[in-house]
């Protein structure tokens, strides 16, 4: 069990984020997440639409204003835990990313794509502007970028997606899985508890000024050094061997 699946299984309901699915994917990216074996996290999606975005049903106002809030606090939750979990969460998208499914690949760690996927924020066209999307979107798209795909809700095609740096690689259909795999396997080569240092300091120095950013990596290099994993690794390289983690 060196890496996880999860994967979006409502492909009639084109994947949309309801409260339900919601809750089970925050249960599934925590579950046995310290786990010594679990290296990396996949999340990818069954169907032609990698994820809609929330469920427009559970936002008409049937539903009162508590629930609206319950949604998109639970939402707001699972895109930050994706950055707050000790291993890296890999986006694999085959088809169309929409609203807070945009949101989504946006706050993945890496995001592979194959050519026909396609991201956007369509929201100011049914009358509901994409504000939460935009949080992920606009910290991970040049600004002209993110404001277009805002206030047109055209979507980007993946190549375009690419060029901006919303995803991190584009693959042919049939190379998505290889591609995918590939990255995971080499995260895996790593020791575990060095890569949850170096995600948890990568993020938290992103939002500090340069001074802060390099006082605050300067003591985590220092206590990389500390951790077992951090010797070993540098006595191996020495002595021209393959490391053995501890985990």
């Amino acid at each position: 069990g060196r890496y996880r699946n999860i994967i979006l299984n409502n492909p009639r309901k084109r994947n949309a984020l309801s409260l339900s699915m919601l809750q089970s994917l925050r249960r599934d990216l925590l579950h046995d997440v310290k786990s010594r074996d679990l290296r990396v996290i996949i999340i990818s999606a069954e169907g032609p639409v990698f994820c809609s975005g929330h469920d427009l049903k559970e936002l008409s106002s049937e539903d009162d204003v508590k629930h609206h809030s319950q949604v998109f606090e639970i939402c707001a939750e699972v895109m930050t835990l994706i950055q707050k979990l000790p291993v890296p969460v890999i986006a694999k998208v085959n088809g169309l990313a929409t609203a807070a499914g945009c949101q989504l690949v946006a706050s993945c760690d890496i995001a592979v794509a194959s050519e026909k996927s396609q991201f956007a924020t369509p929201g100011v066209n049914i009358g509901l502007f994409c504000s939460t999307p935009a949080v992920a979107l606009g910290r991970s798209l040049p600004r002209k970028v993110a404001l277009e795909m805002l206030f047109t809700g055209e979507p980007l095609s993946a190549q375009e997606a690419l060029m901006h740096g919303l995803v991190s690689k584009v693959v042919p259909e049939d190379k998505l899985e290889e591609e995918t795999m590939k990255i995971s396997r080499k995260i895996c080569e790593s020791s575990k508890s060095v890569l949850a240092l170096g995600k948890a300091t990568f993020y938290r120095q992103m939002t500090q000024d340069l001074d802060t950013a390099y006082r605050m990596t300067t003591q985590v290099m220092v206590d990389n050094l500390t951790l077992r994993d951090g010797q070993e690794g540098i006595e191996a390289f020495i002595q021209k061997r393959k490391p053995i983690w501890s985990h």
